[in-house]
């Protein structure tokens, strides 16, 4: 019996930054390397300490059960105080997510893209500069579908 498939999590925005590097002080040999936090991750922190939500407000703005956003946010919090102890730097990419934003297509390339800033409506594609060929898209299901 197979596990169930893994739901996507919802994330608002991407982040501001790609990740951390550690300031200061030598690496010790063997200790380095990377953490790598996924964005599903960065949205529990982002939520639960930036926003100060508790579980169950940030579990139904994530579109995640409460349960499943207290496994995420114990496992951001175990590889941040990882990356602090030991002097690793913090890489945020990665994870089953969507993004909350607006997605576009564009017509005369066939690309499809978001636009992060809610409300503004691209001035044209940013894989072929043409700004009459957009169309704006919905998300149902996970599947794309254009807006009559």
């Amino acid at each position: 019996m197979s596990p169930r498939p893994t739901r996507l999590r919802r994330v608002s925005n991407p982040p501001v930054i790609s990740g951390l590097r550690p300031y200061g002080g030598k690496a010790k040999e063997g200790q380095q390397g990377s953490v790598f936090l996924h964005l599903e991750e960065y949205e529990v922190i982002r939520l639960c300490d930036y926003e100060n939500l508790n579980h169950h407000e940030a579990a139904r703005v994530m579109d995640v059960s409460r349960p499943t956003l207290t496994r995420i946010y114990a496992k951001a919090r175990a590889k941040i105080a990882d990356a602090l102890v030991t002097g690793k730097q913090v890489i945020i990419e990665g994870g089953k997510v969507y993004f909350d934003s607006d997605w576009y297509k564009c017509n005369g390339c066939n690309c499809l893209f978001n636009q992060p800033d809610k409300g503004v409506t691209p001035e044209k594609c940013p894989l072929c500069g043409r700004s009459e060929t957009i169309t704006r898209y919905e998300s149902s299901n996970n599947q794309y579908r254009a807006e009559p």
